[in-house]
């Protein structure tokens, strides 16, 4: 217990001792960590909206005009038995008619002129959250068009693949800028360690001769390191919730937008407890990288 009071005494020490570089440290880790975080904020806001579109999408199954009234239970069955299926909606050709002459009552007088209805029967159907992505519903609806009865498969393809397609897009970015400032972080805190080292050299040099073993010489630095990353984490955390709170008041003050406000969210507890140990983990690093770069043979 005593040994471990001194290597955190130990590093404190350092930090106090470089409190300019400390601070620089920090401020510096927490402003790559923050433009980390915008790319990450909106990835998660946009996948959280994409669920929310995707709920939206509803797949229309038309039905022949032959089909029968055992055909229609036969083939509801199916649909209510698939695992893909969340729930379905039966709109016969009266309701399909008096949607449309609701829907565009001055274009109704079009179908009077064709005596018999012609719109079709149709399903409207939802899939399971599991089964709305593009290659899914591309595989569902080929397989329900070869279903008995059923005259076409309607959906918008182009929709779907638009949004999944914006979402990778922004899920590359995110990693590639976060590889790259992330790899600034561990360079930076790395800088601060080593200035440290070269700060207590003489020190180092005596704890050496008295027989500290390499493990308690480094452990108070790699602590440092550890610190110095949790708190830029903890830091740009703190800017991203003010400029994310910030950003929802403009929303609601435009009033342009009405709603939007309520669909996006700040990160979740278990994602902003996941950032500062990702930020502890690159100040390790740093400190590992600036203790290889000194010397095995002096610490």
């Amino acid at each position: 217990m005593r040994r471990l009071f001194y290597l955190f005494r130990e590093a404190w020490a350092n930090m106090r001792t470089n409190r300019t570089t400390t601070v620089v440290a920090i401020l510096t880790t927490a402003f790559t960590l923050v433009c980390v975080g915008i790319f990450l904020l909106l990835y998660v806001n946009l996948r959280s909206v994409a669920g929310w579109l995707q709920e939206d999408i509803k797949i229309m199954v038309y039905l022949e005009d032959r089909i029968t009234r055992e055909g229609i239970q036969e083939l509801e069955g199916k649909l209510k038995a698939d695992r893909m299926v969340a729930g379905t909606i039966f709109i016969s050709k009266e309701q399909a008619l008096g949607e449309f002459r609701a829907q565009f009552p001055s274009d109704s007088h079009l179908l009077e002129g064709l005596g018999e209805n012609p719109l079709p029967a149709s399903y409207v159907v939802t899939l399971a959250p599991n089964f709305r992505s593009p290659e899914a519903v591309k595989r569902w609806a080929e397989r329900v068009r070869t279903m008995v009865g059923v005259a076409k498969v309607d959906y918008n393809q182009e929709w779907i693949d638009a949004l999944a397609g914006l979402i990778r897009y922004i899920e590359m970015v995110a990693i590639g800028v976060g590889v790259i400032l992330s790899a600034a972080a561990v360079t930076i805190i790395g800088n601060t360690i080593r200035l440290a080292l070269f700060a207590r050299q003489e020190e180092i040099e005596i704890l050496r001769f008295i027989g500290a073993t390499r493990a308690f010489i480094r452990i108070p630095y790699f602590l440092e390191g550890a610190v110095l990353g949790a708190c830029g984490s903890a830091l740009s955390l703190g800017i991203l919730k003010f400029g994310f709170e910030l950003f929802r008041q403009q929303i609601r003050s435009a009033g342009r937008f009405s709603g939007i406000e309520n669909m996006i969210s700040f990160f979740p507890l278990s994602i902003c407890l996941a950032l500062v140990v990702v930020g502890m983990g690159l100040g390790f690093a740093g400190s590992f990288v600036s203790l290889r770069r000194f010397g095995e043979g002096r610490a």
